[in-house]
């Protein structure tokens, strides 16, 4: 039996939300230890970029890489501006993953960065769902 284009939409659009809200959970738990840290850990973060040529600004570029990760994750649960935070986001994750394929960590150590990455990737492409203020603020155009 086949299951009405209605109700398919339905629940891509509820596996969209679970999607958003886990992921977003997930990543303001992991982007505010870095925002917290301060100066010196945003340094320690941004030197990741040097493995893709950029050596200035360190801290800057932390600073950059943990509000993508909270304020991404934020945007995320909320369904705000969904796929301009999924790219940060999906960025960010392309400097963690070269950092730990730079460094010898291996594939199963870069595998969290470059599964996020490709989540982050679909959500630019397909959008935030039909449950989210992206597709409220749309709907009021």
């Amino acid at each position: 039996m086949a299951m009405s284009e209605e109700r398919t939409g339905r629940l891509r659009d509820v596996g969209l939300l679970v999607l958003r809200v886990g992921l977003g959970v997930m990543f303001l738990h992991h982007g505010w230890p870095k925002i917290s840290g301060g100066p010196e850990k945003w340094a320690q973060i941004g030197m990741a970029t040097a493995n893709l040529g950029v050596t200035f600004a360190p801290a800057f570029w932390g600073l950059m890489a943990a509000l993508s990760e909270f304020g991404g994750g934020l945007c995320l649960i909320a369904g705000f501006a969904t796929r301009i935070a999924a790219f940060f986001m999906a960025g960010t994750m392309a400097v963690a993953a070269t950092m730990h394929l730079s460094s010898g960590d291996g594939l199963s150590v870069a595998s969290h960065a470059i599964e996020a990455g490709v989540v982050f990737l679909s959500l630019i492409l397909i959008g935030a769902g039909r449950f989210s203020l992206d597709a409220r603020i749309a709907g009021r155009r």
